[in-house]
């Protein structure tokens, strides 16, 4: 392992050596003793929050609500906000990564599960670590080599790795002390998640249900890496018991809801907890939100049969012993990737005029839940966007939906072009509370998606790629200028200020491309939020009306944070473009596709005077795209094929966002043997594009060249007067 400044090597696999620590599943230990009094401030942080000096940890404190008592910058003020400082950052991926700050010191975790730690007044840089992650366990990863934060406990700095090791750092030095392997390295499992830690535990989760694993956390001793528990958040594939916490609950209740057809037997039917889990200081209980099914078709996954536990679902644990205490699931019998990953906020709320310890969630299907954690009992169910067409509504008598039964696409055989769809109406882009407001603000979004059941063998389980029990080549969008302008037209973004005591929206601002930033709000009455368009914004907490706008010159996903150092209050974030969006969604990108992508962290302040460099000049590439070549077979095969493998990282219909490269102006497109030399002999595998050749043939390989060359004279010929043919 190393720990630096600016390197951009990734090297090979000694990164997967273990540390003499790695504990085996078989060896639990029941704890290490009393906390030190390094490790009961940071307790006492979680648990409070503070003063707001500190942002102790990715959503404040243990309530995860993103509010700061912090008054200094406030709706009077905010429009003098400037920049502090800013530091240029590596690798041009996606940052999702709340900034934290502990006693003046800022932790940051980055794309490829870099960690790095500055001064958080003047931006001085203390210390990197590099966990260096194999280039290609990129191919693994659904949704970018994003990572989502550290966890501060102590001395100790807590990490997730992509390929799945949990790594303890000295806060102070950025030095590894223990690394311990969570996963089975040999299946598509990662981790983008960030640490929480509780109790002297580390729990952490995982990815990876898009491509066929079985989800579980794990809670990990903090002082050794050691293993305390593990809870499985879908059945063992033969129904027996693993010796886990979550043995009694699949054992009695829980395996029944999975039919004994179907592929999850083989792909281990997904439900991995890849974002939220967070600690209940008040009831001692963890909550977990778990992902989507695998594949996501429930009549290919289980034979169209029950309800499926624990996907799509918010499930309460036991904290010290991991045992299942209740569960409410958001999305029986899940179909539609319908994750119940995104955060969840604890808070308390008045019920038929009693207090209530309440926790909110707004999942992808589109509903804000309001749920009794003493208890799962669902109080309330109301849409926070609109259009949703899979369900009406949810029968509080029984916590389910009123769904719509043209959505169960497998059973209807007919296509389902759902609202939200797969990119959810909340992806994983924190939400907050304010509880002097009594609204929660949701970064939220339209992005509609086709579901068709009738695949081609190509659809089929396969080694590499999305398995997901449906058509990936049905839901390409047709070459047609129409059409695409369409898709423009109803992917949008909006801030949402949902109100949980009347079950409505507050207020809300509307924005012309989805996939913005994380929100954060403050006792100032401000929140805060970026955008996929380059923006950072302010606005009023209680009427929204905008008090800031400042040009950031690239997109920004995560959430912002603020502390307060030598009495002056800051506000910190990350700008970048990435995850799966701009990987995935090719013209429906919009005016997005024009944004750079420039990985910074920035900092302002009142009265910040810094200045952002010019961006570099850009030069027109020449659009010249080779001359067409194949029979329309083998463009049609190349078409199947891009679907299939390809169009999850290089964009519908082969359209580029400026974030990875769009291969329609790639310069081996013109190359018979260069194109071979990348998809079938891996030639770039320690950049994430993996070789290929288990899945595919050479001439497999050439038929999407074909094809991607048929897509070139197509942009060509119609959609470059929209003046973005190469995605920027």
């Amino acid at each position: 392992m190393s720990v630096r400044f600016g390197s951009m090597a990734l090297l090979g696999c000694a990164a997967l050596a273990l540390a003499s620590c790695n504990a085996s599943r078989n060896d639990s230990i029941s704890g290490s003793g009393s906390l030190d009094e390094a490790e009961k401030a940071s307790e006492a942080l979680l648990k409070t929050g503070g003063n707001g000096d500190n942002w102790a940890g990715i959503g404040f404190n243990y309530d995860e609500q993103r509010f700061s008592p912090l008054t200094d910058i406030n709706d009077k003020n905010v429009g003098e906000l400037g920049i502090a400082w800013f530091a240029d950052l590596e690798d041009a991926r996606g940052q999702e990564a709340t900034p934290v700050v502990v006693d003046g010191v800022m932790y940051v975790s980055h794309a490829w599960s870099k960690v790095s730690a500055w001064d958080a007044a003047t931006g001085k840089p203390l210390w990197s670590f590099d966990p260096e992650v194999p280039g290609e366990h990129a191919v693994k990863g659904c949704c970018d080599v994003v990572n989502r934060g550290v966890a501060v406990w102590g001395d100790k700095l807590f990490v997730g790795a992509f390929d799945g090791r949990l790594i303890a750092l000295d806060k102070k030095t950025g030095k590894e002390i223990w690394s311990t392997q969570t996963v089975d390295a040999s299946k598509p499992y990662t981790i983008t998640g960030a640490p929480r830690v509780v109790n002297d535990m580390v729990l952490i989760g995982n990815g990876g249900a898009e491509f066929g694993v079985r989800g579980y956390v794990t809670a990990y001793d903090a002082d050794t890496g050691k293993e305390r528990w593990r809870f499985y958040t879908a059945p063992n594939p033969n129904k027996e018991k693993d010796g886990a916490a979550s043995d009694d609950i699949f054992a009695s209740k829980g395996n029944a809801t999975w039919s004994d057809k179907g592929e999850w037997k083989v792909s281990g039917g997904g439900g991995t907890v890849w974002d939220a889990i967070v600690y209940d200081k008040d009831l001692d209980q963890i909550y977990l939100g778990v992902g989507n099914g695998n594949p996501w078709n429930h009549g290919t996954r289980s034979n169209g049969e029950g309800d499926n536990w624990f996907l799509s679902s918010v499930v309460a644990l036991d904290a010290t012993t991991g045992k299942y205490k209740w569960h409410y699931q958001e999305t029986p019998g899940e179909s539609w990737d319908y994750t119940a990953t995104q955060p969840i906020i604890l808070a308390e709320q008045a019920v038929n005029g009693k207090p209530v310890k309440v926790l909110y969630h707004a999942p992808k299907n589109g509903f804000f839940f309001t749920i009794d954690r003493t208890n799962g009992k669902l109080i309330d169910a109301k849409p926070f966007v609109d259009g949703i067409n899979w369900a009406t509504g949810y029968d509080l008598a029984t916590g389910r939906p009123i769904e719509n039964p043209e959505a169960r696409f497998y059973r209807t055989g007919k296509p389902f072009i759902a609202i939200p769809g797969a990119m959810g109406a909340h992806n994983w882009h924190p939400m907050s509370y304010n509880p002097k407001t009594g609204l929660v603000y949701i970064p939220a979004q339209q992005v509609p998606q086709g579901y068709l059941e009738d695949m081609n063998e190509l659809d089929r389980r396969q080694l590499l790629g999305f398995n997901t029990g449906s058509s990936m080549t049905g839901g390409v969008l047709p070459d047609d200028k129409a059409a695409f302008k369409a898709a423009v037209a109803a992917t949008t973004g909006r801030l949402v200020a949902f109100d949980p005591r009347t079950g409505k929206v507050a207020w809300a601002v509307d924005y012309p491309a989805a996939w913005n930033g994380g929100t954060m709000t403050t006792a100032g009455n401000l929140v805060f939020q970026g955008t996929s368009t380059g923006r950072f914004r302010a606005y009023a907490a209680d009427t929204g009306k905008q008090l800031l706008d400042l040009d950031m010159q690239s997109g920004i996903i995560d959430a912002p944070s603020t502390f307060r150092v030598g009495g002056v209050q800051y506000v910190a974030f990350m700008t970048s473009k990435g995850g799966v969006f701009p990987l995935a969604a090719g013209i429906a990108g919009g005016v997005t596709r024009k944004i750079p992508n420039i990985p910074r962290i920035v900092v302002l302040k009142i009265g910040g005077t810094v200045k952002l460099p010019p961006l570099p000049a850009t030069t027109a590439l020449a659009w010249s795209p080779p001359p067409q070549f194949g029979t329309p077979a083998q463009v049609a095969a190349g078409k199947a094929h891009f679907a299939r493998y390809c169009m999850v990282c290089h964009g519908d219909s082969a359209i580029g966002n400026g974030f990875t490269p769009d291969l329609r102006v790639s310069g081996t497109l013109a190359n018979a043997d260069a194109w071979k030399s990348v998809i079938i002999d891996g030639a770039l595998k320690d950049r994430g594009m993996v070789s290929f050749a288990k899945v595919m043939t050479p001439a497999d390989a050439e038929a999407i060249r074909a094809y991607v060359v048929d897509r070139s004279n197509w942009t060509k010929a119609n959609l470059a007067e929209t003046g973005q043919p190469y995605g920027r």
